[in-house]
């Protein structure tokens, strides 16, 4: 079991947890903390003192006092009013894991709840009830207000949920897996609700299948570099260490590897060309600032992750309000994700026209047709490669830009995180597909090279391409070699 304490939770933990893969609890050190600082949420709450979200209204409403005898109904209200999403629902995984992050989140004993409330959010992950969530209706600036009323809404016996892999009512979810519906009691609500979890659920397991592609470009780069019989001199370490950013040298050391030892390079070491293209030649000079982009991105989900972000907050004795909730720091790593792999795509997609157009691929049949004319090989997988790569630069556009005034002027500048993060998951699968047809056309264009050979680690790649994709000599439709690459890039197959 997972312990849950609200200092420690990584990434990697975050997936396992998502996926079913492990049980989780709360340390016993949190459930300490969470008793204290309920302690004294009930001694302001039976005081005349206004304490917002315990004893007053949220939002604009701020000011209108609630009396104590409808204090717990508030809670309710709360929840049920800011269940208020719309458009397709978010993916099982998804949502178990905004509620392991918000139970850990509760876990530092900062927003004032009882132990039984983070602690329902692991009973649904253990007992395996996932509220049904919209994936439609945040804009980031309170957190994600509406995504997380969905899932407080089956705390409470309400709302819906998927229990065995059938979708029905939250009460009967609970009764299903044996749980009982929470009582909200004054704050509760509020805190379930407020908070970034629903951004940063989508951009944890979404940064972990990005760094997965960073990995498979510079190898399928590789594979076509030497299918064009390019040179790898342009990554000399002499090069490179005259501008060392970091992602820059990581790259440029990983294709000197890759290509280390190729028989195709050893045919062509004579030859008179000076420079390869840009996309051959700057490869490290734009996949290192991928690389540089996700890691900044895992610098600020792992902050985040350990992070209060709910409103107010409990610290010592006192009650403090403020704006820990906005999820800006995530919409402005989610929208330079997203940038980063549109560049990514669109230099990959680059590499499969030079593979495939008869002006650029000197020495390899037109589209790597076996039959060129009869056949038209790859021709359209490069279509379909340049329409992804012109999709991801619509959804490039960043979304953090985009505030609009929400909750009577009071939520004047919100972060548009949740769409940021939505907009960058598509633009990972629209990535994901553009290597993979790169892959497929660097490993035709390899094979039409033979008796030659590339290098070890690249024959090993080619060998887990074919693997996925046989290939065959005469036309047939790509789309399930495409789907078959892409998936076996997605789970780490060319991670070499």
């Amino acid at each position: 079991m997972l312990l849950l304490d609200g200092e420690r939770l990584s990434i990697e933990e975050v997936r396992r947890i998502a996926l079913r893969r492990e049980t989780v609890g709360l340390a016993p050190e949190a459930i300490e903390r969470m008793v204290r600082s309920r302690t004294v949420v009930e001694r302001l709450a039976a005081g005349d003192k206004a304490v917002y979200g315990v004893n007053t209204g949220v939002g604009q409403l701020v000011d209108v006092r609630i009396p104590p005898e409808e204090l717990e109904q508030l809670q309710r209200n709360v929840v049920r009013s800011h269940a208020a999403g719309i458009g397709p629902p978010l993916r099982p995984e998804e949502v178990r894991a905004m509620m392991l992050i918000r139970a850990n989140v509760l876990a530092k004993g900062l927003s004032g709840i009882r132990p039984e409330v983070a602690g329902g959010l692991c009973a649904l992950i253990n007992r395996g009830v996932t509220p049904v969530v919209p994936s439609q209706g945040s804009v980031g600036a309170s957190g994600d207000l509406a995504p997380l009323a969905h899932i407080a809404l089956v705390l409470m016996g309400e709302g819906e949920a998927e229990w065995n892999g059938a979708r029905c009512g939250g009460a009967e979810a609970l009764r299903l897996a044996g749980l009982e519906p929470l009582t909200l009691a004054s704050k509760e609500g509020v805190s379930l609700i407020n908070g970034t979890q629903g951004m940063l659920a989508i951009g944890c397991l979404e940064l972990l299948a990005a760094e997965t592609l960073v990995e498979a470009a510079d190898v399928v780069c590789a594979l076509t570099l030497d299918a064009l019989r390019g040179t790898p001199r342009a990554f000399d370490p002499l090069l490179m260490g005259a501008r060392p950013h970091p992602g820059q040298l990581a790259s440029a050391a990983n294709l000197r590897r890759l290509l280390e030892g190729s028989e195709i390079r050893a045919s062509h070491l004579g030859c008179g060309r000076v420079q390869d293209a840009y996309s051959l030649r700057c490869a490290p000079q734009v996949h290192g600032p991928v690389r540089d982009a996700v890691a900044e991105a895992r610098r600020v989900f792992s902050i985040e992750l350990n992070s209060a972000t709910d409103n107010p907050l409990v610290i010592g004795e006192q009650i403090l309000s403020g704006g820990n909730f906005h999820g800006e720091p995530l919409a402005l790593s989610l929208d330079s994700l997203a940038i980063a792999l549109t560049a990514l795509a669109g230099i990959s997609e680059r590499r499969v026209d030079r593979l495939v157009n008869p002006a650029q691929n000197e020495g390899l049949p037109p589209f790597l047709a076996g039959r060129p004319g009869l056949e038209s090989g790859l021709m359209m997988a490069q279509v379909s490669a340049a329409a992804l790569v012109a999709e991801n630069r619509v959804l490039a556009t960043p979304a953090s830009t985009g505030s609009i005034t929400t909750s009577g002027d009071r939520e004047d500048f919100v972060s548009m995180g949740m769409t940021a993060a939505l907009k960058f998951q598509n633009v990972v699968r629209n990535t994901r597909a553009v290597l993979a047809i790169e892959a497929l056309a660097a490993a035709r264009a390899v094979e039409f090279l033979r008796p030659l050979r590339t290098s070890p680690p690249l024959e090993a790649a080619l060998e887990r391409i074919r693997a996925a994709a046989p290939g065959a000599p005469a036309d047939r439709p790509p789309s399930g070699e495409i789907a078959a690459v892409a998936a076996m890039i997605e789970s780490g197959g060319l991670h070499l």
